[in-house]
């Protein structure tokens, strides 16, 4: 832990040394080009704004060459195949190569493109980001559920059901934590590896796709300005279809082979069909942190924030949720602590992890809208287009900044700005130009997080799953075997035939 605490003090340090160095020699270059537009104004009655706008602009530095996208690609890949075949070095090693790949980025960015703009934006983005993840992962994990009831298929059914709904109000990484072990208790006499798989499509991804909290992609589509309840108003239709088809294809699959485990217990078990539940009091910080999300100084006025660049930052809603992630953890219920076998490892790999993914990604986005904006790129700019590619790279890559850079390539089509707020609530709200780009939105929204349950790697909480279920003893398949075996032939086609209801032919 001390470790870590220094690492994040370094990475800060660096950021922000940077910043103000870069800031105070930008001050110094600009106060005498002010200076020099008052006089010219005075002198000759020309208008300089032009060129002093011109070089305001230098704030945001030198456009990122090519070449810096290595970082980015290399820490992605590294992260889908680190666990896989150098497990002992990449668990190890992970928290040095994810600061230090960012490191390297912001420091380009600061020093060498003299780009301040980008790096203040991946900060506050990033504390955003974690600060909600970890928030909820900590509540969620001093509530013990248990449930004394007989498994069958509606009833396993009806909880993965209500896991879905859950998840769209604690994310899908609270739902996961909350509901994972008791599931597995629910179906110890018999319980195998699919009915692991079908909790990850259905409560680890899928069911958190109405709202900003359910999962990160739908977060950072908010903290970037898409409306809070855009995705419940427009995401509904593909959710319900999704998860229908899931719920009864479990069914028929539990009804057939939910039995095979139950004849090794020789004696009859007798249940009482009671559900306990402890650490209730957690449920109360849970709402403390859903009530915080909506502290959004963008969207309400005389909410504290800071002012950069045009743009308002939170810190009031961070902090209140940092402060209930400590506050719940100090005063849980220990008996759920130890009942849900709680540690802090699954949101420290995160909280690392996605300081390389918001460090590295910046000229990743940078250059996808400038392909964007060229006549080559907005032509293959397609609500299909948008679709396919954004669920292709949600399934091999991490689709939190999967979603990013493709809702800025839509949107650089239509010549607007990721980074602008009242552009991105025009994008959503299908007021920009003649483009139907609420259909755009649709598809990167869902694609993102349908298609994150394709693989291990797609999203966080699948990679957590995973590993409280081989510790509870169960036989979960690898990573090509889980491809293999469940989501090429069962998620695939529910994807190709949401695709073709929602998608295809708009």
């Amino acid at each position: 832990m001390k470790k870590s605490i220094v690492s994040f003090i370094i990475l800060f340090g660096i950021i922000f040394f940077g910043l103000s160095q870069v800031s105070e020699s930008y001050a110094e270059t600009l106060e005498p080009a002010q200076e020099l537009l008052a006089q010219s104004t005075l002198d000759t009655g020309h208008d300089a704004s032009l060129e002093l706008d011109s070089h305001a602009d230098d704030a945001h530095g030198h456009s990122a060459p090519a070449w810096l996208v290595i970082p980015f690609i290399t820490l992605l890949l590294m992260i889908a195949t680190g666990p896989l075949f150098y497990e002992h070095f990449w668990h190890h090693n992970y928290p040095k190569i994810a600061v230090g790949f960012s490191v390297l980025v912001v420091l380009y960015y600061l020093f060498a493109l003299n780009n301040v703009h980008a790096p203040v934006h991946a900060l506050a983005e990033y504390v955003q980001f974690i600060a909600l993840l970890a928030s909820l992962y900590v509540a969620s994990g001093g509530i013990l559920i248990e449930i004394d009831k007989k498994s069958t298929p509606v009833a396993n059914v009806a909880l993965l059901l209500i896991g879905a709904v859950i998840s769209n109000l604690i994310g899908t990484t609270g739902a996961s934590m909350l509901l994972i072990r008791p599931f597995i208790r629910l179906n110890k006499a018999n319980i195998q590896p699919y009915h692991i798989v079908f909790f990850i499509l259905m409560v680890s991804n899928v069911g958190g796709s109405l709202t900003p909290i359910g999962d990160p992609p739908l977060f950072l589509g908010f903290l970037k300005g898409v409306p809070f309840f855009w995705t419940i108003e427009h995401n509904w239709p593909a959710w319900a279809m999704a998860l229908t088809l899931l719920a009864i294809l479990f069914y028929f699959v539990d009804k057939k082979f939910g039995k095979a485990g139950e004849d090794e217990f020789e004696e009859e078990i007798t249940y009482t069909n009671k559900f306990t539940m402890i650490g209730t009091k957690n449920f109360g910080w849970l709402f403390v942190v859903i009530c915080a999300v909506f502290l959004d100084p963008n969207v309400i006025e005389g909410v504290p924030a800071i002012e950069y660049d045009g743009q308002k930052f939170s810190f009031l809603r961070e902090i209140i949720m940092l402060s209930v992630a400590f506050f719940s953890y100090k005063f849980a219920d220990q008996r759920a602590l130890k009942g849900n076998e709680f540690n802090f490892e699954p949101i420290r790999e995160v909280a690392f992890i996605f300081i390389g993914i918001f460090g590295t990604m910046m000229p990743a986005l940078e250059l996808v809208g400038n392909f964007a904006k060229s006549p080559e790129g907005a032509e293959l700019i397609t609500v299909n287009t948008l679709y396919w590619g954004t669920g292709t790279l949600s399934a091999v890559l991490d689709n939190a900044p999967t979603y990013l850079n493709f809702l800025a390539a839509a949107m650089a089509s239509e010549g607007a700005d990721i980074g602008n707020i009242a552009e991105v609530r025009e994008f959503a709200a299908n007021t920009m130009n003649n483009s139907d780009t609420t259909f755009q939105l649709l598809a990167i929204s869902i694609a993102s997080v349908f298609f994150g349950a394709m693989t291990y790697i797609g999203n966080g909480p699948n990679f957590m799953v995973k590993s409280i279920a081989e510790q509870s003893g169960i036989k979960m398949p690898s990573f090509f075997g889980y491809i293999i075996r469940f989501t090429l032939p069962i998620l695939l086609p529910i994807l190709f035939l949401v695709w073709l209801v929602f998608i295809a032919f708009v």
